[in-house]
C-alpha cells in the first residue's frame, strides 16, 4: 500500500505542508506527493491511502491548482467506494463564514463518491502562531493509517 498525498494551493503553504506530512509517514510507509493539478482522477486507487492537504482561496473556494482535479472528479464521476483518505485543511479564522471550506470541499466530493474519511479532519488556522507545516506534522502523527492489504 502507498500513501499518496495531493496538495491544492495557492501560495504553497498547502505543499509545505504535505511536504512535512510526507516527512513523518516516510519512515513506515511509501509516500509520493502531487499536486492536485498534475494528478489524474483516473489514478485514483483503491488500494492507497490518500491523504487530501487543501487550502483555502477567495470566498470559500477551492485553490487555483486544485480545481482541475476537482472538475474530473464531477466530470467522470468515478466510484470511489472502498478507498480511504484523510484531510488536512488550511483557512484563516479571519474569514469566519468560509473558514477551511477548501478542505470541507475535499471531504465532501471524496465522500459523495463513495470514499470513506479516515481520522480526524485537521483544520489549520493561520491566525494562530502554529505553522502550517508544524501543526501538519503533529497531525500525521496521530493518523490511523489502514492495512489497506487485510481491507
Amino acid at each position: 500500500m502507498r500513501v499518496v498525498i495531493l496538495f491544492g494551493t495557492e501560495m504553497g503553504t498547502a505543499e509545505r505542508a504535505a511536504d512535512a506530512i510526507a516527512d513523518v509517514l516516510a519512515s513506515g510507509h511509501d509516500v509520493a506527493v502531487y499536486d492536485m493539478s498534475d494528478f489524474d482522477v483516473d489514478d485514483l486507487e483503491r488500494d492507497d491511502f490518500h491523504i487530501l492537504v487543501c487550502s483555502t482561496y477567495g470566498s470559500g473556494d477551492l485553490p487555483t491548482g486544485a480545481e482541475p482535479f476537482f472538475e474530473q472528479l464531477d466530470d467522470r464521476l468515478p466510484d470511489l467506494t472502498g478507498l480511504r483518505f484523510a484531510v488536512f485543511g488550511l483557512g484563516d479564522t479571519v474569514y469566519d463564514t468560509t473558514f477551511n471550506r477548501g478542505g470541507e470541499i475535499c471531504a465532501e466530493k471524496f465522500t459523495a463518491l463513495g470514499a470513506v474519511q479516515i481520522g480526524e479532519h485537521a483544520r489549520h488556522d493561520a491566525s494562530v502562531a502554529v505553522r502550517p507545516q508544524d501543526h501538519a506534522r503533529e497531525w500525521a502523527t496521530r493518523l490511523p493509517i489502514p492495512d489497506l492489504a487485510k481491507a
